[in-house]
């Protein structure tokens, strides 16, 4: 099977932009962007993102007991690429509050997930995340930032 390929048969699938945060092992907030985000159960509710083997931040996420899944509006762009580059100083200047469980929820968010980490597993070249949903937000009326064939996309209204 051809990698390249592959990915580009994928990449035909549109997602929604995340960055996903928690706390790392030093104590300090930790993000990613990640469009590997879906929903698994809701009773109980229950959603997942995978995560790279190779990920600087995979031993934060894997050591924490909770993160949280900030789902980006479609003026988020900016955010998205800064969360996607390996960074020491990602959060610098941008707003977050702190719920629950102490994970940074971005402040502008689409959509905001606080989750306790529940199960780990095996995908391969990726370690699959699942956790339990404690509290969420929602803004009913605002646009998602999509990604779709390797650039970000606009939605259309339905109709």
């Amino acid at each position: 099977m051809e990698q390249d390929q592959y990915k580009r048969a994928l990449g035909c699938y549109a997602t929604g932009i995340t960055v996903i945060s928690a706390l790392g092992t030093d104590g300090a907030p930790i993000g990613i962007t990640a469009n590997s985000f879906n929903s698994v159960s809701i009773d109980p509710p229950l959603i997942l993102f995978s995560l790279g083997r190779r990920s600087y931040s995979l031993e934060g996420f894997l050591a924490s007991e909770t993160f949280a899944v900030n789902v980006l509006r479609e003026n988020q762009q900016a955010l998205a690429e800064r969360f996607a580059r390996a960074s020491a100083d990602k959060w610098a200047e941008v707003s977050y509050d702190i719920w629950d469980t102490g994970c940074p929820i971005l402040h502008d968010a689409l959509a905001k997930f606080e989750c306790r980490l529940r199960h780990t597993y095996e995908g391969g070249d990726h370690i699959i995340l699942v956790g339990e949903v404690i509290r969420f937000e929602y803004d009913p009326k605002g646009q998602p930032l999509v990604y779709c064939r390797g650039a970000y996309q606009a939605m259309s209204p339905a109709g």
